[in-house]
Parts: C-alpha cells; structure tokens; sequence
C-alpha cells in the first residue's frame, strides 16, 4: 500500500484496518497456542504418562500382570505387547491410534532389540511414525517373565483435535466478519460528527458566523465543539470590531483631508494676498497634515506591536519628568479648549523599561482621558508600594459594563457612534494594551465613582543603602 496513501486515508478506512490488524494478530496467537503449544504439551504429558506406567508396571507381580495390563490399555492412549522369555506374545492390544506393535515393520523390530539388549530394567526411544509422519514414543520394560513394549503417539492425532483445527478456521471467519462490521460501525460514530464540524468550519472561514457546532457525547469531539464555538464567537466580534475600525478610520482620514482641500483651495482662490489669512489657513493645513500622520503612524505601530517585530529598548528612567513633559503637549488645550490635567505623583519616580514605549502608553491614556471625560478635567495619579508604582489616568463618566469586558480587544471601540477625536486616532488603546504586555505589566481599567481609571504597574529601582 502506498505509504502516503495510507496517511491521508479516511477514519473508515484505518479503523477497519486497524482493528482487522487487531483481530488477525490476536487469531494468530490462538493458532499458535492451540496448534503449536498444545503440541509440546501433549507430548511432554505423554512422556511423563508413559514413564509413571513403565515404573508401576515394573514393580507388578507377574501373576496378576495381564489383568492390569488390559486396564493400562482400556484407560490410556497406548497399546501393548507382552512376551515371554521364549519369544512368545503371552498379551497384545492395538487400542491406541497409530500403533504400530503386532505388525511386520523392520525398523520398528530393530528399536524393539535395542530395548531388549540394553539390559535396562526400563529404557524408552523416541521414533517416527511413517503412517503419521509424526513422533512416537517406545517403551521397553522387563518383567520376570518376558518383556513388555508399550507403544504410545507423542503427538495428538485423534479426531477431537482435527475438530478444534476446524473449529478454529471457522472462528477466524466469523472474527474477522465482525471485525469489519464493528469497525463501520465505529468509523460511522466518529466519522460523522468531524464531517459534520469540517463542513460548518468552511462555512465559517467563508464568513458564516450563524453556525452552531453540535456535540455528539464523545469527550474529546465535544470540547472540539466548544472550542470551535467560542473560536466562532471571538472571531466574529474581532470581524465586527474590524468593520468599525475601518469605518473609523475611514472617518478621521476623509475629515482631515477635506479640510486640507478645502483650506487649500481657499489659499489659492481667496486668502493668497491677504497674509495674515493665509498664514492661518496654512496652519490648519499644517494640524490637519499632523493628525494624519499621527493616525499612520498609530496604525503602524499597532501593526508592529501585534506582530511582535518591535523590539523594547530597556532603560533607567525617571518617570515624574517623562510625565511632565508629556503634559506640556496639551498646553493648547488648556488655553483654547478650558481642559485640566492635574497631577499627583512623588518626586521622583525612578523605573526600567523601554523609555519611548511607555511615554506612548502614556501620551495614549492621557488622549483617551481628554477625549472621553465630561468635565475636562484629567487627574494623573501614581502610587507607590514596596516593588511597585501604580499609575492611575482618571476622567469622569463611567463606562458600560459590556464595553469594560472588550474596551483592550483589538479593533474595539466603545463609541459606536464615532465622532472625531479632540487628540489622537482612536487607536490609542489598542497600543497601550501591546505595549504593557510585551512589557509583562499589570494593568486594566475600572469604574470608581462615577469615574473611569485606567490603571498600570510599573517595578521600581530600589537603590541599595550604603
């Protein structure tokens, strides 16, 4: 059979197989205990037999000798031939099968002389039977009177035997009948249910999330179909969460660029002369160029975080001045827009991690915060233990319990009902998540009295004391 046939057959086929395999070798092991040792059995049985007859004949007296000897005949598979010292048969009985005493066979007078000559009270010789083809067994014994051969088959040739060789050929018949029978019927109760859970996983991959996967009562089937289901579930959400991402994104793409164009065509056709016009209609050009770049580069990032090919850059750093700094982006905000940012941190926060990747996280937070608060005030507050800090980004409004459970799913964003961001993409979240967990930080976010706390931890540096 070909071997890689034979690899990507069908559970039908190899369980028929196999278990006909099963079948075949467990025949052929009953064959050869009931053939081939039940053999070496009967023959060592028969060898030990033969030597108990020849010593209690040996010890009988001759006077009563023939009597026992018929009841040695009637009881045992042997025949016997008793003579007297002048050569005359006083007893003979051919009862046993395949007994060659009493008729005119050369070799076998030869083997009968060798006992006779030897001058051993009992000796036995191993022979052939020509009529069987198979082993004997002679056995000499002196008596006062004579001498007497016993004659016996060392291998099982009676009818009984032939019948359970028959017996044993219809059995492998009927066996190897049910073998096949039972093995359909096995590969029809596994078969079906994975037919069944492959056709509706290619409905799936197509873009069929209505599917249900059934299962069948077989343990390892069953949790194939409830992993299927909740593979299902997930990625049905994710090609959900896809579809607004790409809506969104779509939106904060189309708006930025109509305003370059329309600002653009407003330079050229009317402000072109008038500079203090012109400049202002630029400068919006200008922080509608940013926010797109600014979404790019989110996009790339995210990218390049979920396919784990951004490399961290671990440092030493204070984190109380990489905050500060951060804040100092959202100076127009205060001025234009009436937003507070308020701080509560120690002096110093010294910490080791990739520098960059944790300002963006919180740049990021910070965004969100801005973005989704009520009140236009942000509170930033890190809390120190003796390992760790736990940065804390609060703004007021709470978040529905369903959108906790996915707020850091990829493409999720908890309003459906997008509107253009006052800072960043929108994406802001997703990097955040990426970037903790290449970073093995705790974070998450919860609902504290009517405000909402995106929370992180970060290991401090604990200097040593002199």
């Amino acid at each position: 059979m070909n071997t890689k046939m034979f690899k990507t057959s069908s559970i039908k086929f190899k369980t028929m197989f196999y278990l006909i395999l099963f079948s075949v070798f467990i025949l052929l092991l009953l064959w050869e205990s009931q053939i081939l040792f039940s053999s070496f059995l009967y023959e060592r049985y028969q060898i030990k037999d033969m030597n108990n007859l020849a010593n209690e004949i040996s010890e009988k007296d001759v006077d009563n000798l023939p009597n026992y000897l018929k009841n040695v005949v009637y009881n045992n598979s042997v025949c016997i031939e008793y003579m007297d010292n002048f050569g005359n048969v006083i007893l003979y009985n051919d009862a046993s099968t395949g007994c060659l005493l009493g008729k005119s066979n050369q070799e076998l007078n030869k083997y009968k002389e060798e006992l006779y000559e030897s001058g051993e009270k009992t000796k036995a010789i191993k022979l052939v039977n020509p009529d069987f083809k198979s082993y004997a067994l002679l056995y000499g014994i002196e008596v006062d009177n004579g001498y007497i051969y016993l004659f016996t088959m060392l291998s099982n040739v009676n009818k009984n035997y032939t019948l359970i060789k028959d017996q044993l050929l219809y059995i492998t018949i009927v066996v190897i009948i049910l073998a096949i029978i039972i093995s359909l019927f096995l590969a029809k109760v596994l078969s079906e249910p994975i037919v069944d859970i492959t056709e509706k996983s290619k409905l799936v991959a197509s873009g069929n999330y209505n599917v249900k996967f059934e299962k069948n009562g077989i343990k390892e089937i069953d949790e194939l179909a409830d992993t299927l289901n909740y593979l299902e579930s997930e990625v049905s959400k994710t090609d959900q969460y896809r579809r607004d991402l790409m809506a969104n994104v779509s939106h904060d793409l189309k708006t930025p660029l109509t305003m370059i164009k329309a600002y653009a065509e407003m330079v050229r056709d009317i402000t072109y002369k008038n500079k203090k016009k012109r400049e202002e209609n630029l400068n919006v050009i200008i922080e509608e160029t940013d926010r797109l770049n600014n979404l790019v580069g989110d996009i790339l990032t995210l990218s390049k975080l979920q396919a784990n090919s951004d490399i961290l850059e671990i440092e030493s750093f204070d984190l109380n001045k990489e905050i500060k700094n951060i804040l100092k982006r959202y100076d127009y905000l205060k001025e234009t827009e009436g937003y507070e940012v308020v701080t509560e941190m120690p002096d110093e926060i010294m910490v080791r991690a990739d520098k960059n990747k944790i300002n963006q996280v919180i740049y990021n937070l910070v965004n969100n915060a801005i973005n989704y608060t009520n009140d236009k005030k942000v509170l930033i507050k890190v809390k120190e233990d003796k390992k760790d800090y736990l940065i804390e980004i609060r703004n007021s409004g709470k978040i529905e319990g369903q959108d906790i459970e996915h707020i850091w799913d990829r493409y999720y964003k908890n309003d459906k009902n997008h509107k253009r961001n006052v800072v960043g993409t929108g994406l802001g979240l997703s990097i955040v998540k990426n970037i903790l967990e290449c970073h093995s930080f705790e974070y998450g976010v919860r609902n504290e009295n009517d405000e909402t706390v995106f929370y992180f931890k970060i290991k401090k540096i604990i200097h040593s004391k002199k």
